[in-house]
């Protein structure tokens, strides 16, 4: 008998989209309704800041499926639909043009936006942030012939990955950090510095512990950047990354419990029994760090999107994967596995050539592995993995010695 139960979806990132594949692998045949406000089919962001903006991707590398997919898979993809509110007690959601649409299940998978950078000049023309696939198209149009002079504000991954991105395309490259060390947040000081060693040995001039004043311009177009001592970069272009922010109006719309994000157990449910969240916007319990985290990676949204699916579906789930990104940054190509909370005060431990950039880095708290990291190493992540999860004490003078093998370990 068919199942006449009406599962929405809102948000057409990958989160949204994995959710809807994995309904349909468990055999639910009910109506999906996947709905995204921008004009395009699902698609992956980390080609945006790497590949897709150096012109060596084309889109084939960036959407998900092909749109005949969700056709086939009797998916309704509704883009170009702006969500304007959740009624959690009708059980409906109200969308463009003031139509309501009932759900037996809603999953948020909403995303995060860049967040804004207030000072004087940040509207001039030439000003940029990295989010859409349009953001990407707009930038690779004014990057891809070199002989720019683009000013990054802030060194995370999009400000690192694009610098990196921009400099191989022959521009001219400015990054300026109000911290002492870009990706200290992220990766701790020690390999934030490596990083920024790497970049500047590049030609990319990376400026630390500076405070961005205001965006200066001329006739609406901006020419430079202005630190709060006076000194002025010049700049034919601004990209600004500063962060994200969680889109948790909906949520807050609907009266779930938002914290960093919407609050979910493990099956990524909410405080409503009947909504459930993915992606980038979830803060999700995980059982083995004992902790909610959330995070905006790839990975993330990749394997949170199914594990919300099998939570809709009544599925005794619990989302247990162990936080992944990656990052490629001229020919420096990384992967890092591990709970960032549980880093912070832990023994960094090095195995293989940390002076040729072909190594891994272990983070240690009571001789036990936290995080791990290869750099220039690849087919290791399982196995850096599988330290992780065990959580067994670890012999020090074996796991640093790259002639043990880390199966062994």
């Amino acid at each position: 008998m068919a199942n006449s139960k009406e599962f929405i979806i809102v948000g057409g990132g990958l989160a949204g989209v994995s959710a809807a594949e994995e309904l349909r692998k468990q055999g639910f045949d009910g109506a999906i309704k996947l709905i995204g406000k921008e004009q395009h089919a699902p698609y992956i962001r980390p080609p945006l800041s790497k590949g897709y903006l150096s012109g060596t991707d084309g889109l084939d590398a960036v959407y998900v499926h092909p749109e005949e997919w969700y056709s086939q898979n009797q998916i309704e993809l509704m883009t170009g639909t702006k969500v304007f509110g959740v009624n959690s007690k009708d059980k409906e959601i109200t969308i463009s043009g003031g139509r309501p649409l009932n759900y037996d299940k809603l999953l948020l998978a909403t995303g995060s936006s860049p967040r804004i950078l207030t000072i004087d000049g940040a509207e001039l023309g030439g000003v940029y942030y990295l989010r859409t696939l349009d953001d990407s198209q707009k930038l690779h149009g004014e990057l891809a012939g070199g002989g720019r002079n683009l000013v990054l504000i802030g060194s995370g991954w999009i400000g690192m990955e694009v610098g990196a991105t921009a400099r191989n395309l022959g521009n001219e490259v400015t990054i300026l950090e109000r911290d002492a060390v870009p990706l200290a947040n992220a990766i701790g000081t020690e390999m934030g510095t490596l990083f920024a060693d790497y970049h500047r040995e590049k030609g990319v001039k990376l400026h630390t512990s500076v405070i961005v004043e205001k965006i200066i311009g001329s006739h609406g177009k901006v020419t430079g950047v202005q630190l709060d001592d006076g000194t002025v970069f010049p700049a034919d272009m601004v990209l600004i990354g500063v962060g994200a922010v969680p889109n948790v109006a909906l949520a807050d719309d609907a009266g779930i419990i938002t914290e960093n994000g919407i609050a979910t157990d493990q099956a990524m449910q909410s405080s409503d029994p009947d909504i459930f969240a993915a992606g980038d916007v979830a803060n999700a319990f995980h059982p083995l760090a004992n902790m909610r985290l959330r995070s905006e990676h790839w990975a993330n949204a990749l394997n949170e999107g199914p594990a919300a699916a099998r939570g809709m579906l009544g599925q005794n789930e619990s989302f247990e994967d162990i936080p992944y990104f990656y990052t490629d940054q001229f020919d420096l190509g990384m992967e890092y596995s591990g709970y960032g909370p549980m880093t912070r005060g832990a023994e960094i431990v090095y195995r293989g050539d940390k002076a040729a950039r072909e190594f891994m880095a272990f983070w240690i708290k009571d001789q036990r592995v936290v995080a791990g990291m290869n750099v220039n190493i690849w087919d290791v992540n399982e196995q850096v993995q599988r330290l992780i999860r065990e959580g067994k004490v670890v012999d020090l003078s074996r796991l640093t010695d790259s002639s043990v093998p880390l199966e062994e370990i």
